[in-house]
C-alpha cells in the first residue's frame, strides 16, 4: 500500500515541478551538502525542491542523516517554541509543520521523540484550515503536508474530520491512506505500531494486527 502512495505523490510532485519549471536536485550526491541559511524557506526548499516522495516515506539511514545534519538544531528550536512566529504566515507555518510533524520521524525513528511534535503540529494544521491557508495553497504536495498531522492523530474525531479534507485537497490514493489510518484508530483507539516506541503494552488483538502486512503503514 505504501508503494502506491509513494507512486501517487511522485506523480503529483513531478506535475508540480513541470508546471513551475523546477528540477529536483539530489542534495546529498557525491557526499556533498551545500551551505544554506537555516530559515523557513530553506526548510521548504529542501523538502519540496531538493528531495522526492520516495525519500520522504522510505526508511533510508543516509537521508535521515542528511535531515539530522541540516535540521536537528532547528527542530529542537521548534519543539522549544522558539519558532512560534512562523505560525503566523502560510509559508513559514508549513515549514514549522514539517519541523514538528515530519522531520522528527526521520530524526528519531522508532522512539517516542518521533511523535513529540504531533500535538503542536496538529494545532497548526487546524489553524491553517481555519484561516484558509490550505485551500489557498496551489501545490498538492504542500497541501498534503499541511494535512498530515491530522492523519497522524490518535483522536478519532480528528481522523473523521480529516477524511473529506484529504478527499478534497489530495488525491484518491492519499485519501484512501487516510481512511486506513482512521480505520485503525476506530478499531484500537491508537496506532499499535507506536506502542513499542511509546512503551505502551499491546493487547493480544494489537499483536495479531501487527503481524499483518502494512500494519505499520
Amino acid at each position: 500500500m505504501l508503494h502506491l502512495l509513494i507512486e501517487s505523490w511522485e506523480e503529483s510532485f513531478d506535475l508540480n515541478r513541470s508546471a513551475h519549471g523546477q528540477a529536483c536536485i539530489d542534495d546529498g550526491q557525491n557526499g556533498q551538502t551545500e551551505a544554506v541559511a537555516i530559515d523557513a524557506e530553506a526548510v521548504l526548499d529542501f523538502w519540496f525542491n531538493k528531495t522526492r516522495p520516495s525519500q520522504w516515506f522510505s526508511k533510508d539511514p543516509e537521508f535521515d542523516a542528511l535531515v539530522r545534519e541540516r535540521f536537528l538544531g532547528l527542530t529542537h528550536q521548534a519543539f522549544a517554541g522558539e519558532l512560534a512566529p512562523w505560525s503566523e504566515t502560510p509559508q513559514d507555518g508549513l515549514a514549522l509543520v514539517l519541523l514538528l510533524d515530519q522531520f522528527p520521524r526521520q530524526l528519531w525513528r522508532e522512539s517516542a521523540m518521533a511523535f513529540a511534535g504531533d500535538a503542536p503540529a496538529l494545532a497548526l494544521s487546524q489553524k491553517a484550515l481555519d484561516r484558509g491557508w490550505v485551500e489557498a495553497e496551489p501545490e498538492q504536495p504542500r497541501r498534503q503536508f499541511w494535512l498530515m498531522p491530522l492523519m497522524h492523530s490518535e483522536e478519532l474525531a480528528v481522523q473523521e474530520a480529516a477524511l473529506p479534507l484529504f478527499k478534497r485537497f489530495s488525491d484518491p490514493r492519499t485519501a484512501d491512506f487516510a481512511r486506513r489510518h482512521r480505520d485503525v484508530i476506530a478499531r484500537f483507539g491508537r496506532f499499535p505500531h507506536r506502542n513499542a516506541a511509546l512503551e505502551r503494552v499491546s493487547s493480544a488483538e494489537e499483536l495479531a494486527f501487527l503481524q499483518t502486512p502494512g500494519s505499520g503503514f
